[in-house]
């Protein structure tokens, strides 16, 4: 099994960028590097910073692999989306038209519209979550039969009894 060694200079590089970095994510990375050097095993690092031993010699290979500056660069952010709100927005906006004339919108339709968009396929889960995001809900129709008898009619209907 082939370890790796921290020089002194990466040492050094390591806590000179740990001291002006900000993000706790790249920090717990550099600490694996420092406690490296430092001489701690793997398992002692991986207990200190909540890292399984493997992922702590997984961490000094890729460090040995890439150097110092790509492995301090925080490579994770969120809002992964395919669309941007205001993109969504607009593809739904046509569809709003149409559910405002009472006209019943699937989302088969949304779907359609947004793998345009995309270019290519989304899948189902997608659509829901744009929906979501966008403030829509689904509408059901009111629970009376829309053809049902008037109050009057059904009263008159019922039995009635002589006292």
């Amino acid at each position: 099994m082939k370890t790796y060694h921290i020089s002194e200079s990466e040492y050094e590089a390591a806590k000179a960028h740990a001291k002006k970095n900000q993000n706790k994510h790249v920090d717990k990375r550099l600490q694996v590097i420092i406690l490296r050097y430092e001489g701690k095993k793997d398992q002692e690092i991986g207990d200190k910073l909540g890292y399984h031993r493997k992922r702590v010699s997984q961490l000094c290979s890729e460090f040995a692999r890439v150097g110092l500056e790509e492995y301090a660069r925080h490579k994770y952010g969120g809002n992964h989306r395919a669309l941007k709100n205001e993109e969504e927005a607009e593809v739904l906006k046509k569809f709003e038209e149409k559910a405002e004339k009472g006209e019943v919108v699937t989302t088969r339709e949304i779907k359609e519209e947004l793998d345009k968009k995309r270019g290519k396929d989304t899948g189902k889960a997608y659509v829901y979550r744009v929906l979501a995001r966008q403030g829509w809900r689904k509408v059901m129709p009111g629970s009376q039969h829309p053809k049902a008898a008037d109050e009057a009619a059904v009263e008159a209907s019922k039995k009635t009894t002589n006292a």
